[in-house]
């Protein structure tokens, strides 16, 4: 299964983002985790088709309505752990 790892910078977190994650990566099938960093990004671990997994970065790029999207960094990643779900994490 392909992993692919996300790095979300801009206005992020203390606006719902990791729910508004939670719902596209559900809705591609994409399975793994949405957790805010101290640093004020946020990070993903996206597993999947790689259609989806490229899918799920074009909508973090453009962000939530109440987000402010600066820039994604991305890549594909090997991760030993699969995920059967989505999950939001603290």
């Amino acid at each position: 299964m392909k992993s692919m790892h996300y790095v979300v910078n801009g206005k992020v977190q203390g606006v719902f983002f990791r729910s508004w994650v939670f719902d596209q990566a559900r809705s591609l099938g994409v399975k793994g985790w949405v957790r805010n960093v101290t640093d004020g990004k946020v990070e993903v671990l996206g597993q999947g088709e790689e259609d989806a997994l490229k899918s799920l970065k074009e909508r973090l790029m453009q962000g939530s309505s109440l987000a402010q999207v600066q820039s994604v960094e991305s890549n594909w990643t090997e991760y030993e752990k699969t995920y059967d779900d989505f999950e939001i994490r603290g």
